[in-house]
């Protein structure tokens, strides 16, 4: 099976799919799937934007729409985290995962699926200290605060993460896994991205929950992205133990490297994404405890029966098969022909998926239960900071260009992972 993946996507599948469709016949290859670790921005229409983290410079539509719409559909199975930069009201909706369009998979605010027998997982967001211990207390429409807080990673959906057992082939993560530069060349990072040395040398660069479940999954492959460079590690897990391989990549733009073919052993195709029974048991068992408001989980009050799960989960999938539920085309798309067309108010909208999916696992809609201080942080708004100067790994700058990055219009170089991060 041979897998694609992109760094940062920034709402540009029309030049990611292109580039991929070049590759193949360059190659005379076939790529099965595309995966992206994150800032992918599902934005159907403008009112989208309106929960979309970005300078107003950078609020623009993009290509996504028209995925959505139907006009263009995704030549791959396309599967996709969360990053800094989303249409957060849509994902909100999809919040245990979901088709977006047609082909176009997300894997909800932390999940898990199989494509053919490859088990891939994957966090979304971004790590801040102040949220991580809160609830998902963010409501659309989002403020100043809570446009920027609700894609922060929570306690919660780590935990979830923290109790699955089977063997993982993929993670996604938008930002590293804290301590990563510690396992492949930081000297040649910190030579292009030379305002991340403070952060390196004091184990900051990156997130801390991402480092946990790193030790505790041990996955052959773990990709993720957000820091616009491309940085390759090897991680042994104790003496003689298994080896993740990571990898980082930059963001879509033209002479950059965001995109890598991972090349991995699996049972004959044709491929399909599928349900994992291990990952909707654990969302069954952990749902009644699901934080709503600024208050965190209490995970004492948990009552696992994990078995009893499993064989729930496990006979309703037998019964109605382990493919995702249906894309539902629900908000107003994009009209290019209409300048000053608006969707559906950002507000919260019940997804039809995420109805299914809840019914199958016999579970409540909570999603739009309102929280205790609607619309209100519990933490003031940070300022918003930019490049080198008051650098904050959180805002890095869409249009950053590093000093010796070329302006060629050239495609990325793609290179095979097994190779790059086997020779550090």
């Amino acid at each position: 099976m041979k897998i694609a993946v992109e760094g940062c996507m920034h709402g540009d599948l029309d030049t990611v799919y292109k580039t991929l469709q070049h590759l193949e016949k360059c190659n005379n290859t076939k790529i099965d799937l595309l995966l992206c670790c994150g800032d992918f921005q599902a934005v159907r229409n403008s009112d989208d934007l309106k929960s979309l983290n970005v300078l107003p410079k950078y609020r623009t539509m993009n290509s996504f729409w028209k995925y959505y719409s139907g006009a263009e559909v995704a030549p791959y199975p396309t599967i996709f985290i969360g990053g800094n930069h989303e249409a957060s009201n849509y994902l909100w909706e999809l919040y245990y995962g979901g088709w977006v369009a047609p082909n176009i998979y997300f894997l909800g605010a932390a999940g898990v699926v199989r494509f053919g027998n490859v088990r891939i997982a994957g966090l979304s967001g971004i790590y801040n200290a102040r949220h991580y211990n809160l609830g998902h207390f963010e409501r659309p429409p989002y403020d100043q605060s809570t446009i920027r807080s609700v894609y922060h990673v929570r306690e919660y959906d780590v935990h979830k993460l923290n109790q699955v057992q089977e063997p993982i082939d993929i993670f996604l993560s938008h930002d590293w896994p804290v301590g990563i530069t510690d396992y492949g060349d930081s000297n040649e990072l910190l030579r292009r991205k030379h305002y991340f040395r403070q952060e390196v040398e004091e184990k900051r660069l990156g997130s801390k929950p991402a480092a946990q479940l790193l030790e505790k999954l041990k996955p052959q492959y773990w990709f993720s992205a957000h820091l616009h460079c491309k940085f390759p590690a090897l991680v042994q897990h104790g003496e003689g133990g298994p080896l993740t391989k990571f990898l980082a990549l930059d963001k879509c733009l033209p002479g950059r490297d965001f995109l890598q073919i991972v090349e991995i052993e699996s049972e004959e195709g044709p491929f399909e994404i599928h349900y994992d029974e291990e990952w909707l048991a654990i969302t069954r068992s952990f749902n009644s405890i699901f934080p709503l408001t600024t208050k965190g989980a209490d995970f004492r009050g948990v009552n696992l029966g994990m078995e009893d799960c499993r064989q729930m989960v496990r006979s309703r999938l037998q019964e109605r098969g382990f493919k995702p539920f249906e894309f539902v085309r629900k908000a107003p798309c994009y009209d290019p022909s209409q300048s000053n067309f608006h969707g559906s108010s950002a507000v919260h909208s019940r997804n039809p998926q995420t109805e299914s999916l809840l019914q199958l696992l016999e579970l409540p809609y909570l999603l739009d239960s309102n929280p205790e201080s609607k619309g209100l942080s519990p933490y003031p708004s940070p300022s918003i900071r930019r490049g080198p100067v008051g650098y904050d790994s959180e805002d890095i700058p869409i249009d950053d260009v590093d000093d010796d990055d070329d302006d060629d219009k050239e495609l990325p170089k793609v290179d095979d992972v097994e190779s790059e991060t086997l020779n550090l």
